[in-house]
């Protein structure tokens, strides 16, 4: 005998429903929740959920760490691509807001130039890439020099 209340056997059934939808849910900012994972898959699932212009920014960050860093591990966190190299740790994570996603390195008060946006964490550094593009150049010696350095422990 079900002894929920029909409140609880409506939200039984709308989680359900939700559960079987083939499209992510996107949370405050447009970022999508995606389940924990590891590998590429989760990833890509990820980026391709990213909305609108988000999503071609995810694709050309996730093509320029993947064309930069040899060895490379991915996995989806807090619904979050992170990158890192097994044997040093994740370095890199990125999530989308409203007006821009947000890149941080964990360690980047060590890169040179140092990211430009502060953290409440004394090492974390943030690059925000807003709709008119990602700069490559810049990305691509900060993604270099973190992935040389220790990140945090792989999860």
């Amino acid at each position: 005998m079900d002894n929920r209340t029909p409140q609880q056997s409506r939200n039984v059934a709308e989680e359900a429903a939700a559960c079987e939808s083939s499209e992510p849910k996107l949370l405050s900012g447009g970022n999508p929740r995606i389940p924990k994972g590891d590998g590429d898959a989760p990833v890509q699932a990820t980026i391709e959920a990213m909305p609108g212009w988000k999503r071609d920014v995810g694709r050309q960050l996730d093509a320029l760490i993947v064309q930069t860093v040899a060895d490379l591990r991915k996995a989806v966190r807090w619904n979050s691509p992170f990158y890192g190299i097994e044997g040093r740790g994740w370095f890199l994570s990125y999530h989308c807001f409203t007006e821009y996603v947000k890149v941080t390195f964990f360690r980047g008060t060590s890169l040179r130039p140092v990211p430009p946006v502060g953290s409440k964490h004394p090492e974390v550094r943030y690059y925000h890439i807003h709709e008119d593009g990602l700069d490559e150049e810049p990305m691509t010696r900060w993604i270099e020099q973190a992935s040389m350095l220790p990140g945090e422990p792989l999860f």
